[in-house]
């Protein structure tokens, strides 16, 4: 029940759901990436990512310096379900901006 209300909680905010289709559009992607993108300071971006990561939407793998989001693989079903019902709606989203380099 607590991760099910966890999940439900954390898709309770705009720019959380915004971020989840961003993510799900384009692949892993680093903060640095998402800073510039969605033009939000790195301590309220990380906020909203470690919502979406501990409520099982998001894992995180560090890179040097940079931590790299995706959505998490495998997914259940309910996660799944509602990343598709995100596709599906009509929300205007920025322009990505890469500044990222390759991680290796």
């Amino acid at each position: 029940m607590e991760d099910f209300l966890k999940s439900v909680g954390a898709l309770y905010d705009e720019t959380r759901v915004k971020l989840l289709k961003f993510i799900d559009m384009h692949g892993p992607l680093c903060v640095c990436d998402l800073e510039a993108s969605f033009g939000m300071i790195q301590s309220r971006l990380s906020r909203h990512l470690k919502i979406l990561k501990d409520a099982g939407f998001l894992k995180a793998d560090r890179c040097g310096r940079w931590t790299y989001y995706a959505i998490r693989s495998p997914i259940d079903r309910f996660r799944q379900e509602t990343l598709e019902e995100i596709r599906t709606l009509p929300i205007d989203l920025p322009e990505l901006k890469k500044i990222s380099g390759a991680c290796s």
